[in-house]
């Protein structure tokens, strides 16, 4: 899909920088690539779980401006693909079973819920640049802390442990951010999509506090 690939590139030029709203830092007329034209290993090729530390990532240009949907799409899609990215090194990296489940069913449903906005974003926003927002509620929380190079340097119980200890604040931004668009003016499908986030997250969050308590003892 045409914004999911333009989000890998974006998500790549993004991180490394400091949060800013410096309309100078980037420009976002990034030539577009299908979904067609990447290849299996093009995850990795453009950033993706390579070390990229999403926890740095700034706005786009002129982000606070744009439409409080598109600000909401644009934004969420860049917070789950880092929930993705993290997911990804739990199969490889973690000791529990359990946990390497529930890293399987966060990349399925985010994937998926990624693959469902960038359709409403081509469909409704067409040719709108980039409205990534840090600043939007909850997206700065949910990603200042998360350290992809940390995790990447763990391996079984050290790596489960920091794994829940990063995703628990990641999952509670994105719940912050989906209670935001619930408290405004949006599409019916939106709002749906948002209390689904709202109560996935959420029971993820219950669960992974659990396995917490034990597990860092």
């Amino acid at each position: 899909m045409i914004v999911t690939a333009l989000f890998s590139v974006a998500l790549l030029s993004a991180c490394g920088n400091r949060i800013t709203e410096d309309h100078s830092a980037h420009n976002n007329s990034s030539a577009r690539i299908t979904n067609e034209n990447v290849s299996p290993g093009a995850h990795d090729s453009m950033g993706h779980g390579a070390g990229m530390d999403h926890s740095e990532m700034q706005s786009s240009p002129g982000a606070a401006s744009a439409q409080f949907e598109l600000q909401f799409l644009d934004t969420m899609i860049a917070h789950h693909q880092g929930a993705v990215d993290m997911a990804q090194l739990a199969d490889v990296r973690a000791q529990r079973q359990e946990l390497k489940e529930l890293a399987a069913n966060i990349i399925s449903d985010q994937e998926r819920e990624i693959a469902k906005m960038s359709e409403w974003r081509d469909r409704w926003f067409e040719g709108k640049p980039q409205a990534i927002n840090m600043a939007f509620p909850g997206m700065l929380e949910g990603m200042k802390g998360m350290d992809i190079k940390k995790l990447e340097s763990l391996k079984g119980n050290e790596f489960d442990i920091e794994f829940v200890r990063q995703m628990i604040p990641h999952h509670e931004g994105a719940i912050v951010m989906a209670k935001a668009l619930r408290a405004n003016d949006s599409k019916a499908e939106v709002k749906e999509l948002a209390e689904d986030i709202i109560a996935a997250q959420e029971g993820e969050i219950k669960q992974m506090q659990e396995w917490l308590s034990k597990w860092a003892k």
